[in-house]
This record gives C-alpha cells, sequence and structure tokens, in this order.
C-alpha cells in the first residue's frame, strides 16, 4: 500500500471526525440554548383597560427596591383598574448575596398561586430587615410559606428546584437584553422610564402613557 494511499485514508479519517466533533459541539449547544429560551414569568396585577403596562425588574435585597416598594404598591392600587403591573426577578448576586434567594422564595409561593403574597412579605420592612441580614435566611423564607398557608413540604422542594432557578434566569436574561443593570428598573410598555420615588412621579408619567394611548383606542373606534 503506497504511502499517497494511506495519506489519503488518514485525511478521511480526521475529516470524519472533525464532523462528529462539529456535531457533538452543535448538539451541546442547542441544548444549552433551550436551557435559556426558557419563558420569562408573566406575574401581573390590575385590569389593564387602557392597555399599558408597567414592569419592574426588582432585587428582594436591593435597598432602594424596599424603599420603592410602598409607593409602587399605592401606584397600583391607584391605577388599578387601567394599567398592568409586573414584577421580574433581577437579583444582583454581586451585591446582594440573599437575593437569588428570596426570588427562589417568591417563585416557589407563585407555583401555588401565592406570588404577590410571598412578594409583599418580603418587602415588609419588618420582615425585610430580618432576612436581608440573615446568613441563612431559608428559615424566615418558610415561615411565610407557612404564615400564607403554602404546603410547606411543596414550598421547600419546589424551592430548590430547577424549574424555580429557570423561572428567574429567565427574567435576568429578558432583562439583559433590555440592557438592566440597576434595580429597580422599570419599562413603560417597552420602554426604559427613569422615576422618582413619589406617587406623584409615577402617576406623571403613567398618565401621559394613557393618554398617548386614547386617540389610537377612539379612532379605532370610529372606524
Amino acid at each position: 500500500m503506497s504511502k499517497q494511499f494511506m495519506g489519503i485514508i488518514a485525511a478521511i479519517v480526521i475529516i470524519f471526525a472533525a464532523f462528529f466533533a462539529f456535531s457533538g459541539k452543535n448538539s451541546n449547544n442547542s441544548s444549552g440554548s433551550k436551557s435559556s429560551s426558557k419563558t420569562a414569568t408573566q406575574h401581573t396585577e390590575g385590569n389593564g383597560t387602557t392597555g399599558v403596562t408597567l414592569v419592574e425588574y426588582g432585587d428582594y435585597q436591593c435597598p432602594y427596591c424596599e424603599q420603592y416598594y410602598s409607593v409602587v404598591k399605592q401606584v397600583q392600587a391607584e391605577f388599578n383598574d387601567q394599567i398592568h403591573f409586573q414584577f421580574r426577578n433581577f437579583p444582583l448576586t454581586n451585591l446582594h448575596p440573599n437575593a437569588f434567594a428570596a426570588a427562589r422564595a417568591a417563585e416557589a409561593a407563585g407555583l401555588q398561586n401565592k406570588f404577590w403574597e410571598m412578594h409583599d412579605l418580603l418587602y415588609e420592612p419588618a420582615n425585610w430587615q430580618v432576612w436581608t441580614a440573615s446568613s441563612d435566611p431559608t428559615k424566615q423564607f418558610n415561615q411565610y410559606a407557612q404564615q400564607l398557608g403554602l404546603n410547606v413540604d411543596q414550598f421547600k422542594s419546589d424551592f430548590a428546584s430547577t424549574k424555580v432557578n429557570d423561572l428567574i434566569n429567565a427574567d435576568m436574561a429578558a432583562g439583559n437584553k433590555l440592557g438592566v443593570n440597576g434595580t429597580p428598573s422599570f419599562f413603560l410598555d417597552g420602554k426604559h422610564v427613569e422615576i422618582g420615588a413619589t406617587a406623584e412621579a409615577f402617576a406623571k408619567v403613567i398618565n401621559a402613557e394613557i393618554a398617548k394611548k386614547a386617540p389610537q383606542t377612539n379612532s379605532t373606534t370610529q372606524q
């Protein structure tokens, strides 16, 4: 068998090896992209009769988010009929070591239809001071779950689940695409808005957005 023929055989083997290596790499990337393309959460409150949606990307351990909490609740109550209010997770884990765990607690409660109740408990000032200072806040989170009448065993299981982690990571991926780099970050109908921590500041931008949509609603009705 000539050296030239052996060289051809070796070249064919190398080509096939490269092909299978590339296929395997693509297969791995495909499964990875599936895990990163999980759907972001859809926790909303309000009737949204005007078609306006205000989204907050928040971190439960962020002191600024905690300061905004009572204002946002006031705004939700005032505009409950007119807008949708949505919360998405954006834990800044490099700054707040308990933030991701708190997001897991809220999402685990959400699997038992108590997301907003857990969200509010986490931000309530008296609770917030305790769990944010804890080296292991899971005890507090389990107490909140019991307080809300959840199945605590199920809550604990969901809290530690991949499903809950995927929900939080999907929210963070959505936030990253929008350029979120701090919390709280607010988006009004998909547009980033800077809003001061007062009910008046929120009312100003929300009413302006509602007014912008009103002519579109009228023109559609006239047609």
